[in-house]
């Protein structure tokens, strides 16, 4: 039997789950979701080779990548290594240019590695590093979706971010972000598909967004 399926590989943002995505459906005769995972990298492993290790984990051809966040930036790395359909990054960057102030700010003075990062252990700090947002109230919801509690995990990742390297958009990349994106904030993005409302964690939240145009973003 042909399987004339789209297969979309999604990859959650720093720390996260791919419980992130629970809401998120598409029509099942027309696609079929697959969900990546972060793992704790080895020491000294590089973004990009780190990228191309989660490429293993594709087992189709001519796929969707979609990444968030961080899980944005990793999609671009991998798009290098397998052959895409479309890159879909939501509440991330595209380039180094689009890191905020604060984060080129940590590049050249390595501020960010004074970050209690050992602290992790408390979701209410995790979640502010994850999603930029305080999360007193939602603190059980957040805590089901924040899955890697690992001090050189959370400290590497931040590195790898801080110092991304990259000047140029990867090809067929579209852009979603939100208009109220506290990490990376629009000010800061330059040509994507702007949600009204949208948060960083607007694949949680504003899931009905995504139910009712992700269909027609990856097949235009």
């Amino acid at each position: 039997m042909i399987d004339n399926r789209i297969h979309v590989y999604c990859m959650p943002g720093m720390a996260a789950s791919s419980a992130i995505f629970e809401y998120i459906n598409l029509p099942p005769d027309r696609f079929e979701l697959h969900f990546l995972e972060w793992t704790i990298p080895i020491v000294g492993i590089s973004f990009t080779e780190y990228a191309q290790n989660m490429c293993s984990n594709i087992v189709h051809e001519n796929v969707v990548l979609l990444g968030v966040s961080l899980g944005g930036l990793l999609v671009q790395e991998m798009s290098n290594f397998v052959i895409v359909r479309k890159v879909i990054i939501i509440s991330s960057v595209k380039t180094r240019y689009e890191l905020p102030k604060r984060m080129l700010f940590a590049r050249y003075t390595k501020v960010h590695k004074l970050l209690p990062t050992g602290l992790i252990s408390n979701v209410e700090l995790l979640a502010k590093y994850a999603f930029g947002e305080s999360v007193t109230k939602r603190l059980s919801l957040y805590e089901r979706y924040l899955s890697i509690r690992d001090k050189s995990y959370i400290d590497w990742c931040i590195d790898q971010l801080v110092n991304w390297e990259c000047e140029k958009p990867c090809d067929n990349l579209v852009h979603i972000h939100g208009e109220k994106d506290n990490v990376f904030p629009i000010s800061n993005i330059t040509d994507c598909l702007p949600v009204a409302n949208g948060t960083h964690t607007m694949i949680i939240h504003r899931a009905k967004w995504f139910n009712e145009n992700l269909s027609t973003i990856i097949l235009e």
